[in-house]
């Protein structure tokens, strides 16, 4: 009886195993699948999308050995006949970036897929939930929309492009009879657009689509729409805006008319709904000559300016009506500005916070004053109730003058502050919106087709007194995720950390920006100055790309990269026309690498290694003697910048890149060639700039002395000199920083590489000028442009000193990447100063990395996590590996941690992925 049952238990058994309904705990396996970088995509249009994903496991040291990919047009995995691509078991660690490499896909199409893994003992994981990706229009010809606009030219003189010009509804109707199994909008729209199906707003997207160069890329949105339709008559309606493509001619600096750089034209949409009936067959509505349109109620608006409204203008029931409107007449057919239309990748602009005023004020009859508490980058929402034709007045401000009324100088367009911003122009270009009441009860608003950098908002006109449920800030930005979090026991460096996440989501509405009220431009030094801190806080991935994506739009057919992207103009100190200057023009190659470090993605380095060949050929031809000397240099230096030791060696940068590239992507002879190109110019740059002997670099100054040190120019013989001269320009400046744009950012990158975090802590902490602290103890909520506190001429609201938030990653925590994609990891925190403990965390693409430690008065406590299928060194603060513990246990008994060596006040240790506690017990 007992052998029976035993046969039986064991038949079972195999069975559920056979089948798959029975599994034997798995040691690895796959999680938080993507596809380019985004979860279950609705609409990409790339043909062999790539596909990533995590390795997790509860164990320590484990590893992927291989990996077997499933696609499918369905989601039914019982069915073999189905599978339209497996990779098959593929030997190899590597998880993220597999090209899809089966059939052509088709556009319109969900596809289906699932991962297994395998561990170093070559047992498979589970197959994991299945995710997807929805395939957009693939190609041209699926494009069956025509481009739409009112048709009205545009102004011919300059003056009249300020005056009313009310902004062109669109609709149309359509009906369906059939069961609906899905439906899609595919829309675009120049400058911006707005959707709406059957009266309600179609997604939560703002300001779309994202800005490009218009002849050459055109974004477009995917939208769900599925749940919005009904059987029986439906409604579509679109509003469009001016946004970045028919901005008004103001001369910004009295110089700039974007209209003479920017593509340019009268406002359009184009837009194709696809319907997908249970039945099988398809439905497209799309726009053409066919669509209704007539004015509405944006009656101006400019991204700088601001918008004017009037509610008595929004015609009757055109959201709503199913039928035929008095006084719509038929949309244009236009020709569109040329550009190949791609899906926006990129996230999308959203409402990321609401925000209450903290008070509102009365500063002179009639006059209020709500003070949102923080600046921000976004619009704001009113709830008001009043009499038709009533017209409310907001203006913004950053700032408020001694009298307690609104100061709106530091965010005024293009320093338009006297007359000088040409024909029509304003004297003054502040940021203002106008809302006129319909009278029809209690109305709700907020602009569409502009958005402002402000805290302060003056209110006029208002029926009554605003209260402050009346106003809602609505902050805005680019819906990036975040990827980190920092906090300390020191406070400032915590407020520090919150002011710098408000300054940077201000500066990305689809550009990185170096402000949001003045310029709204994507410069290029910003983006090197701080492009490591916003990968740490955020996922930068496909921002990252559309960035590239837009410099290399704008490349000049010489090879120079311009001074801003998407180019409006201003090409100051470049070596060509419309390119930029060298330390501007350095951040198209420097964000193709950095996504190579924090991404493991070499796609782009492979796709535009050439258009860097031509950059570098450029600037090799251009040098005067093998150098350059004309350069921006440090901006916002507190000593007299070094334009030429800066112009040289960010010309060394370029070349160091390039031969980076060619090294990683297997050219060596072009390794060999730009990096003995590399060498002779550091030869060059030193007889030009280095006293010998003295350890001095040009003017020796704190840039200088950086400069120095991170291009690796110092000999290794007068290091200690050269550290000298830096100490006693720190001790000259009080021990505070006098640097600029690109030396804050690489000062804490050398200070780091030396081990001299002490200083680094020290200048960071200081509370006084010139320094963080100080804006803080000025009452700053966002960082400025400038060390000095400005009323009138410079943002107060400026990503480029947030490079600070790098060395609390990379210095404080001590997260670095020792390979591309942090598949091998350093962690090194430097405790410095005062501080007493530091917690924090990087969503790395692998997973996340984890970091706290605690100084107490005998002892060192430190905890780290390392994801699965990566490798780790960790530098523990001990004087010997005797005197640490792992979870309880004597380091030298614990398994899966070796000991490397011991270090500069380091013990070294190796590990793999998992969660470890280290303690350093006294002598």
């Amino acid at each position: 009886m007992t052998k029976r049952l035993f046969c039986k238990g064991l038949a079972l058994l195999l069975f559920l195993l056979a089948g798959g309904l029975f599994t034997i705990a798995q040691t690895v396996e796959p999680a938080a699948l993507t596809c380019e970088y985004l979860t279950n995509p609705l609409g990409i249009d790339i043909s062999h999308p790539r596909l990533s994903w995590q390795v997790q496991s509860k164990q320590r040291n484990q590893f992927q050995s291989a990996y077997e990919l499933e696609i499918r047009a369905d989601n039914h995995w019982n069915n073999g006949s189905g599978l339209l691509w497996t990779s098959g078991k593929v030997e190899s660690s590597e998880s993220l970036h597999i090209d899809y490499k089966g059939p052509a896909l088709n556009s319109f199409t969900r596809y289906y897929w699932r991962v297994r893994i395998y561990d170093l003992e070559g047992r498979p994981s589970n197959w994991s939930l299945p995710a997807w990706f929805e395939t957009a229009l693939l190609s041209p010809d699926d494009w069956t929309a025509a481009w739409i606009s009112d048709g009205k030219p545009l102004p011919t003189r300059d003056e009249d492009f300020y005056e009313p010009d009310p902004m062109p509804l669109f609709r149309t109707v359509f009906k369906t009879s059939k069961k609906i199994a899905s439906a899609r909008l595919y829309i675009t729209g120049l400058g911006y657009y707005e959707a709406y199906l059957n009266g309600k707003k179609v997604g939560d997207h703002e300001l779309d689509p994202g800005w490009t160069r218009y002849d050459k890329e055109i974004l477009y949105s995917v939208f769900d729409v599925s749940s919005q339709l009904k059987q029986g008559a439906n409604t579509v309606g679109i509003m469009v805006g001016n946004g970045w493509f028919n901005v008004w001619p103001m001369r910004m600096w009295g110089r700039f008319n974007l209209r003479e750089a920017l593509v340019s034209g009268r406002p359009m949409v184009k837009a194709q709904l696809r319907i997908l009936y249970k039945d099988g067959s398809v439905e497209t509505i799309h726009t053409d000559r066919n669509w209704q349109m007539k004015t509405g109620p944006v009656i101006r608006n400019s991204v700088y300016r601001g918008e004017e409204f009037d509610a008595r203008a929004i015609p009757e029931g055109w959201l709503t009506s199913t039928g035929t409107l008095p006084g719509w007449t038929n949309a244009r057919e236009v020709d569109g500005p040329g550009g190949v239309l791609k899906a926006q990748l990129i996230p999308p602009i959203r409402v990321t916070r609401r925000i209450q005023p903290q008070s509102i004020t009365e500063v002179s009859p009639g006059v209020y004053l709500a003070d949102m508490g923080q600046n921000f980058a976004g619009m704001v929402r009113i709830r008001v109730k009043g009499t038709a034709g009533t017209t409310i007045i907001l203006r913004y401000g950053e700032d408020r003058l001694p009298d307690g009324n609104i100061n709106v100088m530091t965010a005024v367009t293009g320093q338009i502050k006297s007359g000088n911003g040409g024909p029509g122009a304003p004297p003054i270009a502040w940021q203002e919106d106008r809302y006129t009441l319909s009278g029809k009860g209690v109305e709700e608003w907020q602009p569409r087709f502009t958005f402002h950098g402000f805290r302060y908002v003056e209110i006029r006109g208002w029926p009554g007194k605003p209260r402050p449920e009346d106003i809602i800030g609505l902050r805005m930005n680019s819906d990036v995720q975040p990827a980190g979090s920092f906090v300390s026991s020191n406070s400032m460096f915590n407020r520090l950390d919150t002011i710098t996440d408000w300054t940077f989501r201000s500066n990305m509405f689809s550009v990185q920006s170096d402000c949001p009220g003045r310029e709204k431009f994507g410069y290029g030094g910003d983006i090197v100055a701080t492009a490591e801190s916003f990968l740490y806080r955020y996922d930068m991935a496909n921002f990252y790309r559309k960035a590239i994506s837009d410099f290399r739009n704008d490349q000049c057919s010489h090879g120079g990269i311009p001074e801003t992207a998407p180019f409006v103009g201003i090409a100051d100190k470049g070596v060509c026309e419309h390119s930029g200057p060298i330390g501007w023009q350095l951040a198209y190659p420097y964000m193709i690498r950095q996504l190579y470090d924090f991404y493991g993605d070499k796609a782009p380095m492979e796709e535009l290694y050439e258009t860097v060949v031509k950059q570098v050929a450029l600037l090799q031809q251009t040098a005067i003697d093998g150098l350059h000397f004309l350069d921006i240099s440090d901006h916002e230096s507190l000593d007299t910048k070094p334009e030429a030791l800066s112009a040289s060696v960010f010309y060394l940068h370029h070349v160091d890149l390039l031969a980076s590239f060619a090294q990683i992507l297997g050219k060596p002879d072009d390794a060999g060639k730009y990096s003995e190109m590399a060498g002779a110019l550091r030869e060059r740059i030193r007889a030009r700039f280095h006293v010998t002997g003295s350890g001095r670099f040009d003017l020796a100054t704190q840039a200088a002395q950086i400069f120095a040190f991170y291009y690796k120019l110092v000999p290794e013989q007068e290091k200690e000199l050269a550290w000298n001269q830096l100490l006693a320009e720190f001790r000259r400046n009080r021990e505070h920083l006098s640097t600029g744009i690109f030396s804050t950012k690489m000062l804490f990158d050398v200070l780091r590489e030396m081990n001299q975090n002490e200083c680094a802590y020290t200048i960071a902490n200081q509370r006084d000028y010139p320094g963080w602290g100080h804006m803080i103890e000025k009452g700053a909520t966002t960082l400025w442009e400038t060390w000095a506190y400005s009323d009138n001429v410079y943002s107060q609201n400026h990503p480029m000193f947030g490079s600070v938030s790098e060395w609390f990653y990379r210095s404080l925590l001590g997260i670095n990447s020792l390979d591309a994609g942090f598949r091998k990891i350093q962690i090194k925190p430097q405790p410095a100063g005062d501080l007493k403990s530091a917690k924090g965390h990087y969503e790395s693409v692998r997973g996340r990395i984890g970091v706290e430690w605690r100084k107490k008065a005998d002892s060192f406590e430190m905890e780290v996590d390392i994801p699965s299928n990566t490798e780790a060194e960790i530098w523990i603060p001990a004087s010997s590996a005797a005197r640490i513990t792992e979870s309880g246990k004597s380091l030298l008994m614990t398994e899966g941690i070796r000991v490397i060596r011991e270090e500069a006040g380091y013990v070294v240790l190796r590990a793999g992925g998992g969660s470890y506690q280290f303690l350093v017990k006294p002598s």
